[in-house]
This record gives C-alpha cells, structure tokens and sequence, in this order.
C-alpha cells in the first residue's frame, strides 16, 4: 500500500471511530470493538475488562500486546502507547458538520467530536503499528485504551486494580506514551486534579412563609473562607512551582442551589472546588481546613476521587530520546491526563498529534498535516523501542 493510499486509509478509519458516539455518559462498548477488531487484524493479541459505571453504563478497557512473548519479563522494555475512546459531550457543537459524530474534512482540517482528544492520536498510532509486523519486533509492544479519562479516570483507575494484561506490561516496564494532542510537543510532566465538595441542607417552603430554612444561609462564611484560601494559593509563593506556567493551584469553585422560582425558599446547596497538584505542593492543608470549618457548620463534605501528576525528569533517558525523535525540547503542561494513574511507569511522556487548544470546543479538529507526522513519528517511535535498529 503506498503511503498516500495509507493515509487515506487512516482518514477512513478515524472517520468511522468518530462516528461511534462515545460521550462518557454513554457506553464505550461499541467504539473499543472496532479498535480491537483492528488491532487483531494487524497482530496484536487483546484483552478486554468491563465494568458498570454509576449510571449503570458497561465501559470496557483495552489492552493489546503484539511482540516476542519471551521478551515480556522483568525490566525488559518495549513501548506502550496509551489513550482513551471516550470523549466529552457535544450539545453545543458548531463545526461545519451538522452532526459532531460525523466527521468532515474541510480546509485541511477533519471536524468531529474526538477528532483531537483523541480518536486522531489513536489512529496515527494504528496507522504506524500497521507499517510493521510482529515479527519485526525485537521487544514487545503494547496498545492501552481506556474508558472515563474525561470524568474522573475511572477507567485508568479500573485497568490498573483488575488487568492482567496491565500487570504485565508494568513488569516489562516499557516507555510509555499518553497520546493526549500536544503538537507533537514532547511533555515530561503534568499536574494532577484534586477538589472537594461541600453540601448544605435546609427546608423548601414558599418564600412568604417563616417555614422554609434557606439552604444558602449556612454557605455563606464557608463561601468567604473558600475565597480567602483561593487568594493565599495566588499570594503564597509556598504553593508556587515554577517550573509550571501557571505556577499557582488554579484553585477554582462553583455553586449550585437548585433554585427555579423566587418564591420557593432553596433546600439544597452544593459547592465544590478543584485544584491542579504538583510535585511538591498538593494544598492538603488548604482542604483541611475547608474540611474542618465544614464540620463546624455543620455541613456535608465529600472529597474527589482525582488524578496524581506526572513527573519524569527532563534529562531522562526516555525523554531526551523522544526529544531527538520529535525536535524540540521538554515542556511541562497544566492538564491533567490518564498518566497519573500509571506511575508504576517510570519512563512516561505525553506527545500526540493536534493541538490542545482544540479539545473540548465547539468545533473541534485536527489538521491532516498533523496526522501526517503524527504517523511518521510514531512510526519512528515504535522503531526506536521495539526493533532492531539497522
């Protein structure tokens, strides 16, 4: 097949896993069955794990392994590449393609839900394994798709309590790539995610009565401190790193009180709050003592299951490899990404094709040029830690 013929084969297939609505509200069942049923067709031998999540949807995580078998013990290497199928809603969407789920190229560009983050990073990686065979291997390789990363890591965190796939990949302890769209940018580390969230019960009556308890009452000194300790993550150089742009936890908050009429006096009020962890700096403290003047308050307080960070170092052998295969030098980045779950990993970094900047939006794309290397540089990737070099 030429490489002309090959890519449109990839615009093909990246089409089609587009078109299986994934939203992580839905199940991922139908979009992970097309992915393995192609990774099968080029060698690769799959496992599949489920689980139900809390609205009662089955999501499956994928763990494909293709390569020398005798070569999957301790310590010896090989490359993991890892994504997610899921993607986020697309209630708003307006690419010039009327339905988000499917996809059109236009300017050289491909819209659709997913086409950056990151359907389009996981078929230039299909694209590039298909350039080779399994007996090309000379170390083992493996494909990781997950399910939730978009809602709590849920499947990461799933794959990595029930895989026996997984375990053995962590044995071999391969570099492993996050595919997330950075431009092809190599990225060495990430913050995590962390938060919190705090509830306030009161009474609904109609509002010209004494009978109702305003639920927002309670909230009001637990709102003035939230404020106060967002102003000391700003002030307090102690909760700055740096080497992170910004440096700051990016402490942000929200609330809610289900309000629908002025003259019903509000029974129920939610906040919550998020925070982006570093290396050094997780503002435990900080979520400490929101815990415990909830308490006074007698307010309900329930922390986030989140994300940890990822740090390897820049001058990491695996880092200044992908940096003479990609160009450029490491970078750190603010989001957070399915890596935090795999730190058993010591050799981790995130590079993919497509720019962050288009994940999430309302017309979200990819550029074909961006694919093009994207394949070209993972072909060179799988080359450098799975085959014999010439």
């Amino acid at each position: 097949m030429s490489r002309s013929s090959d890519f449109q084969a990839t615009i093909d297939k990246l089409v089609r896993l587009i078109g299986f609505n994934s939203v992580s509200s839905r199940s991922n069942v139908a979009v992970s069955d097309c992915v393995s049923d192609y990774l099968q067709s080029i060698g690769f031998i799959v496992e599949q794990t489920q689980y139900v999540d809390a609205k009662e949807q089955t999501k499956v995580n994928l763990v494909a392994h293709r390569g020398p078998m005798y070569s999957c013990g301790p310590n010896t290497g090989g490359l993991a590449y890892f994504c997610h199928t899921d993607v986020v809603p697309a209630d708003d969407w307006t690419g010039p393609n009327d339905d988000p789920f499917s996809a059109v190229v236009t300017d050289d560009r491909l819209y659709g839900r997913g086409a950056c983050d990151m359907k389009g990073s996981l078929v230039a990686m299909l694209a590039a394994a298909s350039r080779m065979k399994a007996n090309d291997h000379s170390s083992p390789m493996w494909f990781v798709c997950t399910a939730d990363e978009e809602t709590g890591f849920g499947g990461a965190k799933h794959l990595v309590a029930h895989s026996a796939a997984y375990r053995e990949l962590v044995q071999a302890q391969p570099v492993g790539i996050i595919g997330e769209p950075t431009s092809l940018q190599v990225v060495h580390a990430h913050k995590g995610i962390s938060g919190f969230k705090i509830t306030s019960r009161g009474r609904a009556a109609h509002s010209s009565t004494s009978g109702g308890v305003n639920s927002n009452i309670a909230m009001v000194p637990m709102f003035a401190l939230i404020a106060e300790l967002e102003q000391q993550t700003r002030d307090d150089a102690r909760y700055h790193d740096t080497r992170f742009d910004p440096p700051t936890l990016s402490w942000n908050f929200g609330i809610s009180d289900r309000a629908t009429a002025i003259n019903i006096t509000p029974a129920r009020t939610d906040a919550w709050v998020s925070l982006r962890t570093m290396p050094e700096i997780d503002g435990e403290d900080l979520i400490e003592m929101a815990r415990q003047r909830a308490e006074e308050l007698g307010l309900g307080f329930k922390r986030y299951d989140g994300g940890g960070h990822v740090w390897v170092d820049a001058d990491a052998a695996c880092i200044r490899t992908m940096c003479k295969l990609a160009g450029g030098t490491p970078q750190t980045v603010c989001y957070s990404t399915d890596g935090g779950q795999f730190t058993e990993l010591k050799q981790l970094v995130v590079i993919g094709p497509g720019d962050i900047a288009q994940a999430h939006t309302s017309d979200e794309w990819i550029t074909l040029e961006q694919l093009t290397r994207g394949i070209d540089l993972y072909e060179n990737v799988i080359r450098q830690w799975c085959c014999e070099l010439a």
